[in-house]
């Protein structure tokens, strides 16, 4: 690459400042930017992309061959401003030779300080109580009313004890957790520091009292949570999920809450995103939905911004990324 050659960069949306800062002081970049906080529509995205080196995306753009033919042979890289990557064309990327850059370590304490507060809000069923002060059904103290469900003594449940799930065990311990258990391809050395225990799906998912999603999305976990799983669990469970949305059958769990197979439910993500004000889901009391915020603090995002940048003009210069996705 000639030292004076500078390099077209699309960028699909309004990011944080420290990234884009990161760009512009490398002065190597001719930066688009579609300069909103909503996604950019496709046909801006075809166009935006067309001849571009780098391409630094979100988890909602659908990075396929057709976007991969609008940029053309110029794409180097494409740096996606998230941890996961179920979103991009991987096996074509990686026929075309184009690197990918993610972030798969600074979100992970927001994103389990995020799921224990899912879990508490859930179990504890905070926004039902905070909609009855709101609407006056708060009268006097009554022994049953909105009681929920605590974590002393309790059996947890997590499926997928990666960083994230591992972080998430290390933050439910403390609240006197009896056992810890988890599941995944094969047993983790570091689960020794949580007292993890691994077991086989079926036994995490009957003896549970709080069962956690954290696993990645693939081909074997896409749908792992249906009807059979749910009619396993103890009808006083309490399920999570911060991982991916369509590792859920929605239907299924609807089903599973509205009957009392389970006890509640607590999602902050779901299929689609964002989910629709009608769907069945949101006219339950035992399911607490929040819009993906896994990982929204303000110090993260701005963490995340720089990394995808940095992992971008690696990328571009084909020096090493800070992280890059093996393929």
């Amino acid at each position: 690459m000639s030292a004076q050659q500078i390099l077209k960069v699309f960028v699909t949306r309004r990011i944080p400042q420290e990234g884009i800062n990161i760009l512009q002081k490398a002065g190597l970049c001719n930066l688009s930017v579609w300069d909103s906080d909503e996604p950019v529509p496709r046909a801006e995205l075809l166009k935006g992309v067309a001849g571009a080196h780098g391409i630094l995306c979100l988890l909602s753009d659908k990075i396929d061959t057709e976007v991969l033919d609008a940029a053309g042979p110029n794409l180097k890289v494409i740096s996606t401003l998230s941890v996961g990557f179920d979103h991009l064309a991987i096996d074509e990327i990686k026929k075309r030779g184009i690197r990918v850059g993610y972030t798969p370590d600074v979100l992970t304490d927001a994103t389990a300080e995020l799921t224990v507060a899912l879990l508490l809000a859930t179990a504890r069923r905070l926004p039902e109580g905070v909609e009855e002060v709101k609407n006056g059904g708060w009268s006097t103290w009554k022994p049953l009313w909105l009681c929920g469900y605590g974590l002393s003594g309790s059996t947890v449940g997590v499926i997928g004890l990666g960083r994230i799930g591992l972080a998430i065990a290390r933050r439910l311990k403390p609240f006197g957790v009896r056992r810890l258990l988890y599941t995944g391809r094969q047993p983790k050395p570091q689960a020794q520091e949580v007292d993890g225990e691994y077991v086989p799906l079926d036994t995490l998912v009957s003896e549970s009292d709080f069962v956690v999603v954290s696993c990645s999305l693939t081909p074997d976990t896409q749908g792992l949570c249906d009807k059979t799983f749910f009619s396993k669990m103890k009808k006083t469970s309490i399920f999570i999920n911060t991982s991916r949305g369509a590792v859920v059958n929605q239907e299924h769990l609807f089903e599973a809450l509205n009957s009392g197979q389970i006890a509640a439910a607590g999602l902050d993500v779901t299929t689609p995103e964002p989910l629709p004000t009608t769907h069945p889901l949101l006219t339950l009391k035992n399911c607490v939905v929040l819009p993906h915020v896994g990982s929204a603090i303000y110090s993260t995002r701005g963490v995340m911004s720089e990394l995808t940048a940095n992992n971008l003009l690696a990328g571009l210069t084909g020096s090493e990324m800070p992280s890059e996705l093996k393929m």
